[in-house]
């Protein structure tokens, strides 16, 4: 990753679980938060945060960035480095797989939950 590219931080969730989707989204310190993505586990919340992060950074016409979560499942399966195996998971896959023509190469890194701000802003929406 380049110092110059663009930090792009997704996470998703779900109350209970499975239950709810929401995602957030955030780039150059602005949260973009999603409530109506359906039902679903934790799974595919966070396959839909990851789909979500790369549409944005299209939709900002963005050429170099990274895409930062904490899913270690979803990001080995985004990068192709472990199999898809449920249908629901190869849905996601699919739908990822065909928006990546328009950016080229895609960089999906993992980060460290507390470093997430993506995951903290879906945090604070929460009370403990």
């Amino acid at each position: 990753m380049s110092s110059r590219s663009l930090k792009v931080f997704f996470d998703g969730g779900c109350r209970p679980n499975p239950g709810k989707i929401e995602a957030a989204v955030v780039v150059r310190g602005i949260s973009y938060l999603f409530d109506d993505l359906g039902q679903g586990s934790n799974t595919d919340a966070e396959w839909l945060a990851l789909i979500k992060a790369l549409e944005l950074a299209q939709q900002l016409g963005e050429r170099d960035f990274v895409l930062l979560g904490d899913a270690r499942a979803v990001i080995a399966q985004a990068n192709g480095q472990a199999k898809c195996r449920s249908a629901a998971v190869q849905a996601h896959f699919a739908r990822f797989v065909a928006l990546v023509p328009e950016c080229h190469p895609v960089r999906i890194r993992w980060i460290a939950r507390h470093q997430n701000l993506a995951g903290i802003a879906l945090a604070a929406r929460h009370e403990r």
